[in-house]
């Protein structure tokens, strides 16, 4: 036997991906009313033409676990489909699934996640009463409801679950409307259902120093700004030693400029003036003519100390091997006291004569020149 009941959803919340999360009584215990069809179609209970059958769902059946559990999982669909829905068609019929089942006072509730857009839409829009579509076994007979309604049948068994319909109208009518509020029962946990319904807030970037932050989220923003301050901070550090480097190798850089400048002065001041190198020249003459006049033999390649440690070496022998460069020009100063260098002495060039035969003249300067060789020894000799 196929059943379909109603409830109404209520205090609906929408998950950030936009499906619709909402708990809703599906099903209540007492007595439902159906037609003599609907419960009795081969009229073996002589009931089929009857307007009315009242049909008793009492509390065994409505909270029967097993019978709750048969639902979650199963499909919500827009109004009931025209057969059972099936793995076979439940692309054409789903809208939704049960995600669980729980006791709510005399009613059973069940949690709804409902996915589609339209259905969602047409929820929006008013539509929110729900129709259990389930198999369910009935006895017949005379039964009686606690309020002392007479039934024809009751549900003695919800053999299974097959899925909860969105209608405009259902049987329970609006005493199935759950309560306000938005109770959390064991199959949702409030974690799971928090996740689900908890809007994402929209970021809100700021680029701030070529990087992007989220100012939106409190947290993110705090701990972005704080790590740009420090990276300022550490680069305000750098940049102060850099500078202090900079000026430590400026004042270096031009203490070097002052001594390369002061040494340039140097040097240019110890370039010899042409007086100087005249005098130094003089003074070196000197100094050979005196270490000639002291026997000593001056080449050019001497200069003005090496012929004065020639000479007192020369006179002073080894004791003056260690003496140093102004040991040997106090001892040239004493031993050059009294030197006279010889002097270049211009020869007299004699009385002038005249020749008149020159072939003859210079015959006779040549056989006089060649005698004065062959007896020059002997003016040695004398």
């Amino acid at each position: 036997m196929y059943f379909a009941d109603s409830l109404t959803l209520d205090a609906p919340r929408r998950t950030a991906d936009g499906y619709l999360a909402v708990r809703a009584r599906s099903a209540r215990t007492g007595v439902y009313q159906y037609t003599g069809r609907e419960v009795d179609p081969n009229n073996e209970h002589g009931l089929r033409d009857q307007a009315i059958v009242n049909v008793l769902r009492d509390e065994n059946t409505v909270f029967d676990t097993a019978a709750a559990r048969s639902f979650i999982g199963k499909p919500v669909t827009d109004d009931h489909p025209h057969e059972a829905v099936t793995s076979e068609n439940w692309r054409d019929h789903a809208r939704g699934t049960i995600m669980g089942a729980m006791r709510d006072g005399e009613y059973l509730a069940f949690d709804l996640l409902l996915t589609d857009a339209a259905t969602i839409a047409k929820v929006d829009a008013g539509k929110r009463e729900l129709s259990n579509g389930y198999g369910a076994s009935l006895e017949f007979g005379d039964f009686k409801c606690a309020d002392g309604t007479v039934c024809q049948a009751r549900q003695s068994k919800i053999t299974g679950g097959n899925h909860v319909a969105l209608v405009k109208a259902g049987r329970a009518g609006s005493e199935c409307a759950i309560k306000d509020g938005f109770a959390v029962c064991d199959a949702l946990p409030s974690n799971i259902l928090d996740s689900l319904t908890q809007e994402s807030p929209v970021p809100k970037i700021v680029l701030i120093d070529g990087l992007s932050v989220d100012v939106a989220n409190v947290d993110t923003a705090a701990t972005t700004i704080a790590t740009l301050i420090a990276a300022r901070d550490a680069a305000s550090t750098k940049v102060t030693g850099l500078e202090s480097q900079v000026a430590n190798l400026t004042a270096e850089g031009q203490t070097k400029d002052a001594k390369i400048a002061t040494l340039e002065q140097q040097v240019k001041d110890a370039k010899p003036t042409p007086a100087q190198l005249r005098d130094a020249g003089k003074a070196l003459m000197v100094v050979a003519d005196q270490a000639k006049a002291l026997g000593v033999t001056v080449s050019d390649d001497m200069d003005e100390a090496q012929i004065k440690a020639a000479a007192v070496t020369k006179h002073m022998g080894d004791a003056a091997k260690d003496w140093t460069a102004e040991q040997i020009a106090a001892s040239f100063a004493v031993l050059a006291k009294d030197t006279k260098p010889a002097k270049d002495a211009v020869q007299p060039l004699g009385s002038p004569k005249t020749v008149t035969d020159g072939a003859t003249a210079a015959s006779t300067a040549r056989a006089q020149w060649l005698a004065d060789k062959q007896t020059a020894y002997r003016g040695q000799a004398a």
